[in-house]
Protein backbone atom coordinates (compact mmCIF):
# COMPACT_ATOMS: atom_id res chain seq x y z
CA UNK A 1 0.00 0.00 0.00
CA UNK A 2 2.90 2.22 1.08
CA UNK A 3 4.36 1.72 -2.62
CA UNK A 4 1.12 2.58 -4.35
CA UNK A 5 0.43 5.89 -2.54
CA UNK A 6 4.47 6.29 -2.92
CA UNK A 7 4.08 6.42 -6.98
CA UNK A 8 0.87 8.29 -6.76
CA UNK A 9 2.35 11.05 -4.88
CA UNK A 10 5.35 10.82 -7.76
CA UNK A 11 3.69 10.70 -10.62
CA UNK A 12 0.57 13.20 -9.84
CA UNK A 13 2.83 16.07 -10.18
CA UNK A 14 4.38 14.71 -14.18
CA UNK A 15 0.80 14.31 -15.17
CA UNK A 16 0.09 17.57 -14.16
CA UNK A 17 2.83 19.03 -15.67
CA UNK A 18 2.01 17.33 -19.10
CA UNK A 19 -1.66 18.21 -19.07
CA UNK A 20 -0.45 22.01 -19.33
CA UNK A 21 1.21 21.41 -22.07
CA UNK A 22 -0.76 22.75 -25.28
CA UNK A 23 0.46 23.45 -29.02
CA UNK A 24 -0.32 27.34 -29.47
CA UNK A 25 2.02 27.52 -32.72
CA UNK A 26 -0.16 28.12 -36.29
CA UNK A 27 1.21 29.63 -39.09
CA UNK A 28 -1.26 31.89 -39.35
CA UNK A 29 -0.23 33.57 -35.59
CA UNK A 30 3.34 33.11 -36.54
CA UNK A 31 3.32 34.64 -39.64
CA UNK A 32 0.84 37.16 -38.40
CA UNK A 33 3.15 38.33 -35.25
CA UNK A 34 6.31 38.72 -37.22
CA UNK A 35 4.36 40.82 -39.96
CA UNK A 36 3.51 43.24 -36.89
CA UNK A 37 6.97 43.35 -36.00
CA UNK A 38 6.48 41.13 -32.84
CA UNK A 39 9.50 39.05 -31.58
CA UNK A 40 8.41 35.19 -31.79
CA UNK A 41 9.58 33.01 -28.90
CA UNK A 42 8.83 29.53 -30.19
CA UNK A 43 9.52 26.33 -27.61
CA UNK A 44 8.95 22.68 -28.21
CA UNK A 45 8.11 19.95 -25.37
CA UNK A 46 6.84 16.92 -25.15
CA UNK A 47 4.88 15.02 -22.64
CA UNK A 48 5.74 13.91 -19.70
CA UNK A 49 8.54 16.27 -20.24
CA UNK A 50 9.80 18.24 -16.50
CA UNK A 51 12.51 20.37 -18.44
CA UNK A 52 9.77 21.06 -20.88
CA UNK A 53 7.42 21.96 -18.12
CA UNK A 54 10.33 23.86 -16.11
CA UNK A 55 11.00 26.25 -19.56
CA UNK A 56 7.22 26.63 -20.65
CA UNK A 57 6.99 27.93 -16.93
CA UNK A 58 9.89 29.82 -17.06
CA UNK A 59 8.60 31.35 -20.30
CA UNK A 60 4.97 32.37 -19.26
CA UNK A 61 6.54 34.21 -16.92
CA UNK A 62 8.82 36.22 -18.94
CA UNK A 63 6.34 36.70 -21.49
CA UNK A 64 4.37 38.78 -18.99
CA UNK A 65 7.42 41.38 -19.30
CA UNK A 66 7.63 42.08 -22.69
CA UNK A 67 4.70 43.57 -24.66
CA UNK A 68 5.87 43.04 -28.21
CA UNK A 69 6.65 39.39 -27.64
CA UNK A 70 4.24 36.43 -28.94
CA UNK A 71 4.92 33.03 -27.43
CA UNK A 72 4.42 30.04 -29.06
CA UNK A 73 4.39 26.01 -28.15
CA UNK A 74 4.00 23.08 -30.29
CA UNK A 75 4.55 19.01 -29.04
CA UNK A 76 7.77 18.19 -30.89
CA UNK A 77 6.51 14.84 -32.21
CA UNK A 78 4.09 17.09 -34.69
CA UNK A 79 6.87 16.50 -37.21
CA UNK A 80 5.48 19.21 -39.75
CA UNK A 81 5.95 22.02 -37.60
CA UNK A 82 9.19 20.31 -36.21
CA UNK A 83 10.45 20.39 -39.90
CA UNK A 84 9.40 23.72 -40.33
CA UNK A 85 11.40 25.22 -37.85
CA UNK A 86 14.20 23.31 -38.15
CA UNK A 87 13.26 21.80 -34.15
CA UNK A 88 14.40 18.01 -33.53
CA UNK A 89 14.76 17.80 -29.76
CA UNK A 90 12.24 18.79 -26.89
CA UNK A 91 13.11 21.81 -24.71
CA UNK A 92 14.44 23.91 -27.73
CA UNK A 93 14.02 27.33 -27.81
CA UNK A 94 13.78 29.42 -30.69
CA UNK A 95 13.31 32.97 -31.41
CA UNK A 96 12.35 35.49 -34.51
CA UNK A 97 12.29 38.87 -35.06
CA UNK A 98 12.25 40.88 -38.35
CA UNK A 99 11.29 37.56 -40.14
CA UNK A 100 14.40 35.77 -39.20
CA UNK A 101 15.65 33.55 -36.59
CA UNK A 102 17.96 35.24 -33.39
CA UNK A 103 18.33 32.69 -31.26
CA UNK A 104 18.15 29.10 -30.48
CA UNK A 105 19.23 26.99 -27.91
CA UNK A 106 18.70 23.22 -26.11
CA UNK A 107 17.56 22.70 -22.68
CA UNK A 108 17.68 26.35 -21.35
CA UNK A 109 14.86 26.12 -18.25
CA UNK A 110 16.20 29.41 -15.87
CA UNK A 111 13.92 32.70 -16.06
CA UNK A 112 17.28 34.38 -15.71
CA UNK A 113 19.06 32.96 -19.06
CA UNK A 114 16.09 32.82 -21.29
CA UNK A 115 15.05 36.62 -20.09
CA UNK A 116 19.05 37.80 -21.01
CA UNK A 117 18.50 36.04 -24.23
CA UNK A 118 15.62 37.97 -25.19
CA UNK A 119 16.91 41.17 -24.04
CA UNK A 120 19.79 40.02 -26.27
CA UNK A 121 17.96 40.04 -29.42
CA UNK A 122 14.96 43.05 -28.62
Amino acid sequence: MKKIIFLIIILFPLSLNASEKKTTFTNEIFNKAQSDGKTVVVSSWIKYCTSCASQMKALKDVEKDFDNLIYLTFNVTNREIAKQLNIQFQTTLVIYKNNKEVYRSLGELTKDKIYKAINSVI
